[in-house]
């Protein structure tokens, strides 16, 4: 049922040239193809759409995020995401795009919790990671959109039944969703124009789509995750959350659906290179290991900075130096 190309992007997203999108430099083209994917949760399986969108004048900003694991430092140089828009959109009314990725609670976040849902562990941190925030309409990623399907249907769909836990009570968040949604399936493709470097770790990814007149509904993916997906260690439930709700979240599927599936995962993919030796954070050498382990594992240091995505050799040098800082 779904759109064949979609598949054949997983294995391999990295493969769109770059200069495709305005800006990039046309140096990456040739060695983007070196890139691999890293993660990905496979295709859409039909059963959630979960508003994630900037606040308009109909909605507030909603959140939707989902957890990735990356077992070495890596360099993040592109995504993609499927979600949902209104039937007959045009996909040209698609402006913008964000991402932020999150640690996992309690990291960048107040304790104790408010106590307003009913559980914090395992969910995406109340802040975002600053540095790894990209935004096209601040010229930080390009994107691309493709239709897949003009009739897709998902059979249930969270926008407005994002509620604060009343008295202690965990019910009180209990919607079931809100009911199928049919509209129009599209992959939106991203390209980071300055990498996102991330350390090992546990990590939530978060993607925020304009809509003018419409809204975007992140798509779901199978969980436990299956072919074309790849196995995320410790693999979490998707989270949502409102500006009425933040800086808390709610568990899309134990707190709000609490019916079956009882989890969710979201469709999305990321693609970038992890680093195989990089110097120790902090220590007095390791702007010189990390410069001379990319420089092994990529050829030069040239080499490294296109395989990588970075616009400059300069770029990366600040990010890896921001990485090294104590």
């Amino acid at each position: 049922m779904q759109n064949q190309s979609y598949k054949k992007l997983l294995s391999s997203l990295a493969v769109l040239a770059m200069g495709c999108f305005a800006g990039v430099a046309s140096a990456q083209d040739a060695t983007q193809n070196s890139s691999k994917v890293v993660i990905s949760t496979g295709n859409p399986d039909g059963q959630l759409g979960a508003l994630s969108v900037p606040a308009n004048t109909n909605l507030k900003e909603t959140e939707t995020a989902d957890d990735f694991d990356l077992g070495k430092l890596t360099v993040i140089s592109g995504a993609s995401i499927v979600g949902v828009i209104p039937a007959g959109t045009p996909l040209a009314n698609i402006t913008n795009v964000e991402v932020e990725i999150y640690n996992v609670f309690p990291l960048d976040s107040v304790q104790p919790p408010s106590g307003n849902v009913p559980t914090r562990k395992n969910s995406p941190a109340d802040h975002e990671i600053a540095s790894a925030t990209r935004d096209a309409s601040k010229h930080t990623l390009a994107s691309r959109v493709a239709l897949l399907n003009a009739n897709f249907t998902v059979q249930n769909k969270v926008i407005n039944g994002i509620n604060k836990m009343i008295a202690g009570d965990p019910t009180t968040t209990v919607t079931h969703g809100e009911g199928p949604e049919t509209g129009q399936e599209v992959r939106i493709d991203i390209v980071f124009r300055n990498p996102i470097l991330l350390p090992a770790g546990h990590y939530f990814f978060r993607p925020e789509v304009q809509v003018a007149g419409g809204r975007f509904l992140f798509a779901s993916a199978p969980k436990p995750i299956v072919a074309p997906g790849t196995a995320i260690p410790g693999d979490l439930q998707a989270w949502i959350r409102n500006s009425a709700l933040a800086p808390d979240w709610l568990r899309i599927g134990t707190d709000i659906i609490a019916g079956v599936p009882p989890t969710f995962n979201m469709t999305f993919s990321l693609t970038g290179n992890a680093i195989v030796a990089p110097g120790a954070p902090g220590e007095p050498n390791c702007n010189g290991q990390t410069t001379a382990g990319l420089a092994h594992q990529f050829g030069s240091i040239d080499a490294a900075a296109a395989t990588l995505g970075f616009p400059s050799v300069d770029s990366l040098h600040q990010a890896f130096g921001a990485f090294c800082a104590p």
